[in-house]
């Protein structure tokens, strides 16, 4: 499963990795390590969509290696760029503990259309395939389609869905974690209805929601999950911002990798806002969800390098 996931993170990066095949290109049409090779290469990692921060710390590091290295040839460099990049993304990689309290509460989040609830689905997949006894929460009060489809999922892995039409987000929540205290659930997986950051009504009712599910549970949620669609590009940082200022983030889902050519704002947000990334989406089958790994994100872009250096 594992040597599978690699080839289709690898094939379903290519839209990001040719944005990535022109900065690699400064490397060989520049031979030599001038200021003119640092200027191009800046520009073409910023048009690769990783943001100018990320950029700035890339760009510093391989002016650094330059120096203490005394290299000239800019050949010799392109091992170093995949390093920084692994070192950058590094910090990002922080998994769901093996060990959890009963029942472990997710509250998911996100704006309309990034996938949450399909998320939801592939992740109770991936946690009753650990053994994990799942029950899910419909947030999405308001939406009748958001609702349906949530059942669709939960008939699909037979689960129960907790939910009720037009009435509280937050008193459902409630519900489902009472429900899952009597049924002896490992995981519930709370979903909640789509919003932006500027929607302020709707982000307060964000905040109730979290404030509610830990009344009905010391100590939960346990993961407040933010769920970003790739090609929002580097608005996905706006978002980042917005939401963990809201909620207090845990952790970071990117999903629709395999149809994005702006995976790059991983290494944006690694640099600005470094929320845990917890998993990545590169495909609609329900396995196509799994761990962010970042020596496996960078070799997907780039060929294999060399044990990143910590620090």
């Amino acid at each position: 499963m594992a040597s599978r996931f690699k080839a289709l993170l690898k094939a379903d990066l290519e839209l990001t990795r040719t944005r990535w095949k022109k900065a690699l290109g400064v490397f060989r049409s520049h031979p030599k390590v001038d200021e003119s090779f640092f200027e191009e290469l800046e520009t073409q990692l910023i048009a690769a969509d990783i943001g100018v921060a990320a950029t700035g710390k890339l760009i510093a590091d391989l002016r650094e290696v330059a120096r203490d290295k005394r290299v000239t040839d800019g050949a010799e460099l392109e091992d170093e760029l995949k390093k920084s990049l692994t070192n950058l993304l590094a910090p990002l990689e922080k998994p769901v503990p093996a060990n959890l309290p009963k029942p472990f509460v997710i509250l998911l989040a996100g704006v309309n259309g990034a996938g949450k609830t399909t998320t939801i689905g592939k992740l109770t997949r991936r946690f009753q395939a650990e053994g994990r006894s799942v029950l899910l929460a419909a947030g999405d009060t308001f939406r009748a389609a958001a609702r349906e489809q949530l059942a669709v999922w939960g008939e699909r892995n037979n689960v129960a869905v907790i939910q009720q039409a037009g009435g509280d987000a937050a008193s459902v929540m409630f519900d489902a974690i009472g429900a899952a205290k009597a049924r002896g659930i490992d995981i519930v997986l709370a979903d909640t209805a789509g919003r932006l950051p500027t929607q302020a009504n709707l982000m307060d009712e964000l905040r109730k929601i979290k404030r509610v599910i830990g009344k009905a549970q010391a100590g939960a949620p346990h993961e407040v999950l933010l769920v970003l669609d790739a090609n929002t590009g580097q608005n996905a940082l706006a978002q980042v911002k917005a939401f963990d200022a809201a909620v207090g983030l845990t952790g970071l889902i990117v999903t629709k990798l395999d149809g994005s050519a702006k995976g790059g704002v991983v290494a944006a947000i690694a640099k600005q806002h470094p929320v845990p990334l917890k998993f990545i989406g590169i495909g609609e089958g329900v396995d196509d969800l799994r761990p962010f790994v970042a020596r496996e994100f960078v070799d997907a872009l780039l060929p294999v390098v060399p044990e990143a250096e910590s620090g």
